[in-house]
């Protein structure tokens, strides 16, 4: 039982893709690049796995395409441990700058390489590289009913220059669409939603925010979702020059402290894959 007495289990989550795939690098690191730089997804997530194992916590990896056709031993040994396998898009590229038919496109070319490295749950979940399904491209909700997806974690409910739909509701639901949506936490303060929902948040604020922002959200009756990056695990990885003062701050700020605070995180409250608390939730009749 979780240290806080609350009986929710919460959703843990890790987007899986290489420290220079990630969107505040993109003018400084070219997918033309990618094939040429080393890889150090494992350093991440050996220390990931290690954790989970240690605590005995199941998670969801969020994996891109190009990632799983480079390691599918990885993801087929994390499919193997009962880890939930689910889509990330294929090379990191943002849904509304791709447009309806190139991420129908994208979405089948990654459902393509997951599925047969997935195990016998397939894919069932989907999550926009930086949360790119906004107003601009609600689109995507449809195409991923279409291509057989059962549930979308994307949408944050918060006010941002990349991503967010302040208005979207909070916690999970059904959308019209019939696709179950998993929205990334927040919570309310000063009348808005305020992010707290693990990545960049998890390595800035205090770990006593995070932790009360979580008991905070079980006290509504609501799971949270926490998302993180192996990279995030990777104190040593290069520094990528030209990527901007604000950039390299917000991609290594605190990364020597997240494998310490996802232990403690893991020791104070419960946490499964997406799909298993989706399904305790709408099993509840509470959508």
């Amino acid at each position: 039982m979780a240290a806080t007495g609350s009986p929710i289990r919460n959703a843990l989550s890790f987007d899986v893709e290489e420290y220079f795939q990630v969107s505040n690098y993109a003018g400084a690191v070219p997918r033309s690049s990618w094939e040429t730089i080393p890889s150090r997804l494992r350093v991440g997530m050996d220390a990931i796995l290690s954790a989970l194992r240690d605590a005995g916590v199941k998670a969801t990896f969020f994996v891109l395409g190009w990632v799983a056709e480079r390691h599918a031993d990885l993801v087929r040994a994390l499919a193997g441990e009962g880890h939930e396998i689910a889509a990330h898009g294929y090379d990191h590229r943002l849904v509304y700058d791709l447009g309806e038919g190139p991420f129908r496109d994208d979405l089948r070319k990654t459902l393509e390489i997951l599925s047969p490295l997935a195990g016998a749950g397939g894919v069932a979940g989907y999550r926009a590289p930086s949360f790119s399904i906004t107003e601009r491209s609600l689109f995507a909700f449809r195409v991923l009913k279409d291509e057989g997806l059962r549930y979308d974690s994307s949408l944050f409910p918060v006010r941002h220059p990349r991503y967010g739909m302040p208005g979207a509701p909070r916690f999970i639901h059904v959308r019209d669409e019939g696709i179950v949506e998993f929205p990334l936490t927040t919570v309310r303060a000063l009348g808005k939603n305020l992010p707290v929902a693990g990545g960049g948040y998890f390595r800035l604020l205090p770990y006593a925010i995070t932790r009360d922002a979580i008991a905070r959200v079980n006290r509504e009756g609501e799971p949270a979702v926490l998302y993180l990056h192996p990279w995030e695990f990777d104190p040593e990885q290069p520094v990528v020059p030209g990527a901007g003062v604000l950039n390299r701050f917000r991609h290594r700020v605190n990364l020597d402290r997240t494998g310490a605070r996802l232990r403690r995180l893991l020791s104070e409250f419960s946490f499964a894959p997406l799909r298993d608390v989706i399904a305790a939730k709408i099993g509840s009749g509470k959508t």
